[in-house]
């Protein structure tokens, strides 16, 4: 009884102080959270709120691309493990402006109403930098943040990525196209990329319905608007740094973590440790069990 009242006022005392940051965050922007959607794995023991494990997706992901990764966790944690959609993303509501100041704002908001505390923060790719920028928020509850995980992106503010305006080009001409089939999309989308599993990937966001043309269930046009701040990033070199715990996971055969923006890690992450997988970006699907290993070893070490 003694523990679990001591983790209900630590609870909520953090909702207090997330409330706070949350409402200081709306006023200066003048845009309001939104109601993230999400799939919950709960222990055995019942705990919903101490000690999660939070996943956020990357780019034209969403929570279903963490499924089994999911449960894994939880099982070798013990651990609740919450993976989220990303507005914009997956089955959560559609909003503009699509920045990580935005997004970041949605996860406390989703923090507060769940009353979590002492998490472990995972995000890969867009998710990675929407992680960092919360572990950054110069008004984040000190309680609320154990570990941060970051897979294959660093905290750059980067030019736009060809490969995601030829993405966003072919998802254009597919939801103009009237066309009614997966193999036709995926025809489509191949004159803008070659390699199938990135395909594969991108069209799972594709919705078919026998009685009218496909579209996409993401909103193509935010995502287009919001691209040149999704390879941005909120805070300037020696603007911020976070001194907990991190790690950091490249991909050996990935670009987006090298020799010239590790040193910036290092200093807005001074107590970061950085692992490597021998794979490219998709760290996590091409290596799932590594990955997990690395994962798991850090949050319990």
């Amino acid at each position: 009884m003694i523990f679990k009242s001591s983790v209900h006022r630590a609870s909520t005392l953090i909702s207090t102080e997330l409330s706070q940051v949350l409402r200081k965050r709306c006023l200066s922007t003048a845009v309001s959270p939104v109601e993230l959607a999400h799939d919950e794995h709960i222990p055995a023991d019942g705990n919903r709120s101490h000690r999660p494990l939070l996943i956020l997706h990357g780019f034209f992901g969403s929570k279903r691309n963490w499924q089994s990764l999911s449960k894994a966790f939880m099982r070798d944690l013990s651990r609740p493990v919450y993976t989220l959609d990303l507005r914009n993303h997956g089955s959560s509501p559609h909003a503009r402006p699509m920045t990580y100041s935005h997004m970041a704002a949605d996860v406390f908001s989703f923090c507060q109403k769940h009353s979590l505390c002492n998490i472990s923060l995972m995000g890969h790719s867009m998710g990675g930098k929407v992680a960092m920028a919360l572990a950054l928020h110069p008004e984040l509850p000190s309680n609320l943040l154990t570990d941060l995980i970051v897979s294959d992106i660093a905290p750059v503010r980067a030019k736009v990525s060809q490969d995601t305006v030829q993405h966003i080009r072919a998802m254009e001409i597919i939801q103009a196209g009237n066309i009614s089939t997966r193999k036709e999309a995926d025809e489509i989308m191949s004159e803008y990329e070659q390699d199938p599993s990135v395909r594969s990937f991108l069209l799972t966001n594709l919705e078919i319905n026998k009685a009218t043309p496909v579209k996409f269930k993401i909103p193509v046009d935010i995502l287009k608007e919001g691209r040149a701040e999704i390879e941005s990033f909120p805070y300037a070199p020696g603007e911020r740094s976070w001194d907990g715990r991190a790690l950091i996971i490249k991909g050996k055969k990935s670009k987006y973590i090298n020799r010239h923006n590790i040193p910036l890690i290092d200093q807005i992450f001074p107590q970061n440790q950085l692992k490597e997988l021998d794979t490219g970006h998709w760290v996590h699907a091409e290596l799932p069990h590594e990955y997990r290993k690395l994962v798991v070893n850090f949050i319990t070490q």
